[in-house]
């Protein structure tokens, strides 16, 4: 039996945005706010906005604790998960040329310590990264209805991410 890896929201069938926000868990905090995240879609083409039914600003998991995972799409639903409250995020791989790319363009550093990576934000730019980033990737998976492949599906929310998130963002500043 399959059992989805996120709370599950039944379709709402036009009801309008829901953003459900969880405790983030301790040590742990959301970057964004419902204002933000409203602020935001309202911001994107409505066809796009009107897709997305719920955004869960979820709490801490195991699977976030394990890899970098700060959201994912399941449905028409969008789930953010919490970042470090220190605002700095320990790996012990290198970043790959996607992560490093991605930082920087939001202003994240990273840094080698001995056998592990550091990537340090500034509140700004993680919330930069996740408003124009994370939520826009997530909402490029929820509009991809053409893509069935898995390789496919990103490379689309990659570029959905870079063209409604990236580079429409730093148009309005």
């Amino acid at each position: 039996m399959f059992s989805a890896p996120e709370t599950w929201h039944a379709p709402s069938h036009g009801a309008g945005l829901k953003i459900v926000v969880q405790p983030p868990g301790s040590g742990y905090w959301h970057p964004l706010t419902p204002e933000l995240i409203r602020d935001r879609l309202r911001q994107l083409p409505r066809e796009f906005a009107d897709a997305v039914e719920v955004v869960q600003l979820s709490g801490m998991t195991r699977k976030r604790m394990l890899f970098p995972c700060y959201g994912m799409q399941w449905g028409a639903n969008v789930y953010l998960y919490p970042m470090e409250a220190s605002l700095i995020e320990t790996y012990v791989r290198p970043p790959t040329p996607q992560q490093l790319m991605e930082a920087k363009m939001f202003g994240g550093v990273w840094s080698q310590h001995g056998n592990e990576w550091r990537l340090t934000w500034t509140e700004q730019g993680v919330r930069d990264f996740y408003l124009n980033n994370v939520l826009i990737h997530e909402v490029g998976h929820v509009v991809d209805t053409r893509n069935t492949n898995t390789q496919d599906r990103e490379r689309f929310a990659i570029w959905f991410a870079t063209e409604y998130g990236y580079r429409a963002s730093r148009g309005r500043r």
